[in-house]
Parts: C-alpha cells; structure tokens; sequence
C-alpha cells in the first residue's frame, strides 16, 4: 500500500491505458501533488483494490467518494463524474485481459452473466462515500468457439444505462467476431447502481 498524490494515478486506472501494477490496493488523495488544500485532500480520498482474478473470475473493491466536479473529472480522464461507478471500467479491463490469458492457454472460459454480483454500500446515504464491490464469476466451456475474449458493460450510477449506444459502438469498432454480443439481464444494487455486462467474441483473437 502506498499513498498516491499524482491525480494522473487514477487517470491510468481509469482509462484506456495499461492497467497499473500488482499491488493489493492504492490509497491516495486525489490531487496534484503540489494542491496542498487540505479540503481536497480530505474529499477525494479513495481506496482501489486491484482486482483479483483466476480460471474461476474476478472480484475487485473500490472504497471512496461517490462523485468529484467536472474540473477533476477532466483532468483523471474519467467517463463522468460517478468515480465509483468508473470502476466499473477498471473491472471490465481485468476480465478480458484474463479471457483473453486463458484463451491462450487453452483454458476456454466465459463470464457467467447471470450470476454477476454487485453491491455499493453507504451510496447515496448523504456522506458521499461508497464501498463498490464487482464478483464476475467464470465458467469453463468445452470449445475455442465458445470461448469468450473481450469483455465491458454500460452502466448507470442512479439512472438506467444506455445500452443500446453501447452495442452501437462496440458493433462499429469491428471487434466483435460475427457482430453478436452477450449481454446480461440488468443487474441492479438497492442503492440504485444499474449495470449490464457484455462479452463477446474479439476479431484479433478468434
């Protein structure tokens, strides 16, 4: 554990870029280093678990402030400014990048979509701080066509997500071998955390 003061830390989790290294987790204080404001040092301060995955899934936590403005949104290359939920992003690159591992070791696997878990606990009690929590759970299939290697999800943090741009988008990409994608049903939190969960077969890979 160590305490991360660079805001473009999280920008490196968050975004498309290559995942950060293997720690257990980060604690840090979202900021640049030389922002000594003791007010945004106490708001922004946020816990990642770097997710753990094997042949049977992933789990990951995220602990931490539930939202930060528009201005820090821009400068951690966030897709908004529900924090928590672009964890969400994080989770989504540990899964296909371990699809795509044991695809390539012969272990043919996909994401068990009805049984994806997820819980936020103390969203939107007022303090806004949330403790996320992703279980995406793996079953093995018996052939490389029903392997899964690519995996996101389009989601909502308090409004139901926009599933079809979703579909639009990653359809246009050309990375989805025979234009199908498996979706889950909604998965939603008490709190109000609405997710759908999508794998498919990649173009570069099957």
């Amino acid at each position: 554990m160590r305490t991360i003061c660079f805001f473009i830390t999280l920008s490196l989790l968050f975004s498309c870029s290559p995942s950060y290294d293997d720690q257990a987790g980060r604690y840090g204080a979202i900021g640049n280093e030389e922002d000594t404001s003791s007010h945004i040092a106490e708001r922004y301060k946020y816990f990642i678990d770097t997710p753990v995955c094997n042949e049977k899934g992933c789990t990951g936590v995220y602990k931490g402030v539930e939202f930060v403005d528009e201005e820090y949104m821009i400068k951690l290359n966030l897709t908004g400014t529900d924090i928590a939920h672009n964890y969400s992003n994080v989770m989504c690159k540990y899964v296909g990048n371990k699809l795509k591992e044991l695809y390539n070791q012969g272990i043919y696997t996909k994401v068990d979509l009805k049984h994806i878990r997820m819980s936020t606990k103390g969203m939107g009690d007022g303090d806004g701080y949330v403790e996320y929590k992703v279980v995406i759970p793996f079953v093995r299939v018996k052939t490389k066509r029903q392997a899964m290697t690519a995996f996101d999800h389009s989601g909502g943090w308090g409004h139901r997500p926009a599933i079809e741009e979703r579909k639009r988008q990653l359809l246009k990409g050309g990375i989805v071998k025979g234009k199908r994608l498996y979706i889950s049903p909604l998965k939603k939190t008490p709190e109000g955390l609405q997710e759908y969960w999508i794998q498919w077969r990649h173009t570069k890979y099957q």
